[in-house]
C-alpha cells in the first residue's frame, strides 16, 4: 500500500511517515509539506493513501483533497485533525476526503484507519464521533432530496442505516438478511448515487434530510 503523508509540520509528518514504514503492508513513498505539494507528488507517485492535514499554509488539505478528486482514479484521502470538532472536517468530506482521524491517535488505530480507507469501507474514523457529522450537517444547506429517488425502498434502508454508523453485520442483523446481501445492497446505493465509500454516503444522508441530526427511530 502506498502512501503519503502530508502535514506543514516536519516533526508531524516524519513522525507519521516513520510509524507507518514500520507495517509490512506500508509503504510511505513520499511526504509533503503543504496541499500543493501533496497533489503534485500524488500525480507523480500514484498512492493508495494521502494522509492529509487538514490545515496548511498555502494549499490547504481542503483544496488538496478537492484537486486530488477531480482526476479519474485518485487516492483515498484520510484527513489528519487536531480538534474533533474541526468546523473544517466536514468541507474536507465534502471535498472527497474518505475519513478523518485525530493526530493523537494510537499507532494500531492509525494503521487499521489507513486499511479500512485504502479497502473503501471507510466510515467515521476511531476517536471520532457521528456527532461532527450531525453538528455540521445541520449547518450547511441541504442537498435535493430528488438525488434518492433512484434508490429501491430497501437500498433507502440500508442507507439510513449507515448514516446512523451500523456495520453490515449489524445491518444484516436489523434487517435480518445475510451479510453479503447487505453488501451487495451498500454497493449498488454507492454506484447509484455515484459515491466513493460509505463515508460519503452518511454525508448524502444527512444533507438530503433521508436522516434528521438528533432524530430517533
Amino acid at each position: 500500500m502506498r502512501i503519503i503523508v502530508a502535514d506543514d509540520h516536519l516533526v508531524v509528518r516524519t513522525g507519521f511517515a516513520e510509524l507507518l514504514g514500520t507495517q509490512p503492508d506500508f509503504t510511505v513513498v513520499g511526504t509533503a509539506a503543504d496541499g500543493a505539494e501533496a497533489v503534485r507528488l500524488s500525480k507523480e507517485l500514484e498512492p493508495d493513501v494521502v494522509l492529509m492535514d487538514v490545515r496548511m499554509p498555502g494549499m490547504d488539505g481542503i483544496e488538496a483533497t478537492r484537486r486530488l478528486m477531480a482526476g479519474p482514479a485518485g487516492p483515498y484521502v484520510l484527513i489528519l485533525t487536531t480538534f474533533d470538532l474541526d468546523e473544517y472536517v466536514y468541507d474536507a468530506l465534502k471535498a472527497g476526503a474518505s475519513g478523518f482521524l485525530l493526530k493523537d491517535v494510537t499507532a494500531e488505530r492509525l494503521f487499521d484507519a489507513v486499511r479500512v480507507i485504502a479497502a473503501g469501507e471507510a466510515l467515521l474514523a476511531p476517536g471520532v464521533t457521528k456527532r461532527l457529522i450531525r453538528e455540521f450537517a445541520q449547518l450547511k444547506p441541504r442537498a435535493n432530496p430528488v438525488v434518492l429517488e433512484g434508490l429501491t425502498p430497501r437500498e433507502t434502508q440500508v442507507l439510513r442505516l449507515v448514516a446512523e454508523g451500523l456495520s453490515n453485520p449489524e445491518i444484516a442483523d436489523r434487517l435480518v438478511v445475510t451479510e453479503e446481501t447487505v453488501k451487495t445492497h451498500v454497493s449498488r446505493v454507492l454506484n447509484k448515487l455515484g459515491l466513493r465509500d460509505r463515508t460519503q454516503a452518511v454525508v448524502l444522508a444527512y444533507e438530503s434530510g433521508l436522516v434528521v441530526p438528533g432524530q430517533k427511530e
